[in-house]
């Protein structure tokens, strides 16, 4: 019988047994590609939402967004989305928009009932570097996809000063028909707006970013690439510092090395909380894991919400930045590790790693983490696993493990897939997709970093 041990945050030490989850046997039923895509040079990608995701599942549909390169447009706006679904004979464009210009990739949301969400931030000023824009969610109903899209044209707290930089998340409950949109409004705070079930933007307020009182300029933390969760009108949101390199040292030795007089900081995870977005402001900041002191690097994951109200929470971490290593940490030890952690009524109730590679001996990095839930609220953590194994074999390989009642993790089983994803998005609950025994990603391989993949994979033979 194998075991594994994790320590809670109170010291304890829980012992549990892998054997008491049922064995996956995946089994690939389609790996294939769906567009490809051509570099805008504007700073994002097809990925860039990807605290969102640009593939979703209603009913017996799927459907993807896609990014396309306008030719012949200067950046920033040179881009707009298109709109794929899955039929019999493959993947189709159902859409492309020839109504405006964006930067960004357009996240996806679906409900129970067959409509389809598509978040879109068209710009305002078509030709110009950048500029303001106008966010809008398209409505596409997945029973009559020849029928335009929907407008739904969401009602804001004032008349925000949106810009081609969204930032912006989009997430959906599902079940109850209801939709939540953030956008970020330069480093100050995000602008919030809810969609209930009657078709009407009831509520509407700001994120306010966490105030960065330690730094040697106090200044609010701006956060990026959050994770944002809807169900019941309660709204879960966990991201990471974005902001310019708020330590001076490090600034200006960053600026003798890359000639730059910027570079941005992805050292800290936050994430807040509000029971009844509707009803109740959004709970103080809860800081979840920082490389503050050795200039480190933090990647949000994935947020799931269990049926208990629990909040688990995946990200990747990086110890050090090997540029700043040798003049300001040379004896310090580098790490990389996939960390998993559960918020209880806003606080910490045990943290993990899944996997964590220390310097100088042998190892498997995990990152690229997202969370999926089967119908019978089991909770698997599906991921990228690249390094050397202890017989010291490369390993490179996309795989799916699951999370124990007692936190702890089952066996990692590998998913039989001919190429593995870099990185991902998934049906994800959060954008309304329901859970299922039918895991299905969208992302790239490291073979074919500008096609954009599908893989649908039956985790139950």
């Amino acid at each position: 019988m194998k075991y594994a041990f994790i320590t809670l945050m109170s010291g304890l030490s829980v012992l549990s047994t892998f054997t008491s989850a049922a064995e996956l046997a995946p089994q690939v039923e389609l790996e294939e590609d769906v567009y490809t895509h051509t570099a805008a040079d504007n700073g994002a990608g097809p990925m860039w939402c990807s605290g969102s995701t640009c593939i979703v599942r209603s009913g017996d549909a799927v459907f993807v967004s896609g990014l396309q390169t306008v030719p012949d447009v200067k950046p920033l706006n040179n881009c707009r989305w298109m709109l794929f679904t899955r039929g019999d004979d493959g993947w189709r464009q159902v859409r492309l928009d020839d109504t405006g210009l964006t930067r960004e990739p357009s996240p996806l949301a679906a409900f129970d009932d067959g409509r389809v969400f598509l978040s879109t931030n068209p710009t305002l000023a078509p030709g110009e570097y950048a500029g303001p824009a106008q966010p809008n969610v398209l409505q596409f109903d997945s029973g009559d996809l020849s029928a335009p899209p929907i407008p739904l044209n969401p009602v804001w707290l004032g008349s925000p000063a949106f810009t081609e930089h969204s930032y912006r998340s989009f997430a959906a409950d599902g079940s109850d028909g209801e939709l939540i949109l953030f956008q970020n409004i330069g480093y100050t705070h995000a602008e919030w707006t809810f969609r209930d079930r009657s078709g009407q933007w009831s509520a509407q307020g700001q994120l306010k970013w966490p105030w960065g009182a330690e730094y040697e300029t106090p200044k609010p933390i701006r956060i990026c690439y959050p994770n944002v969760a809807l169900r019941g009108r309660a709204v879960h949101f966990f991201g990471v510092s974005d902001v310019v390199e708020p330590n001076p040292a490090f600034r200006q030795f960053k600026l003798e090395l890359t000639g730059q007089k910027w570079d941005y900081d992805f050292r800290r995870l936050f994430y807040t909380w509000t029971p009844d977005v509707t009803q109740q402001p959004f709970a103080e900041w809860v800081e979840i894991a920082s490389r503050e002191q050795t200039g480190g690097r933090l990647s949000p994951g994935d947020l799931w919400l269990a049926e208990n109200g629990d909040v688990h929470l995946l990200w990747s971490e990086r110890a050090i930045d090997e540029r700043l290593r040798e003049k300001f940490y040379p004896d310090a030890q580098q790490s990389e590790s996939l960390n998993y952690a559960v918020i209880r009524q806003g606080k910490v109730m045990n943290r993990s790693s899944i996997l964590e590679v220390e310097e100088g001996m042998p190892g498997i990095v995990g990152s690229a983490g997202r969370f999926h839930a089967t119908p019978d609220n089991r909770l698997f953590v599906v991921h990228l696993a690249s390094g050397s194994d202890p017989e010291g074999r490369r390993v490179n390989e996309n795989r799916i493990v699951e999370v124990l009642q007692d936190g702890s993790f089952g066996p990692p089983v590998r998913l039989p897939l001919e190429q593995p994803f870099t990185s991902f998005f998934t049906t994800t609950a959060r954008a309304g997709s329901p859970p299922s025994w039918t895991l299905e990603m969208l992302g790239l391989h490291a073979a074919s970093p500008t096609t954009l993949s599908y893989a649908r994979v039956n985790l139950r033979n």
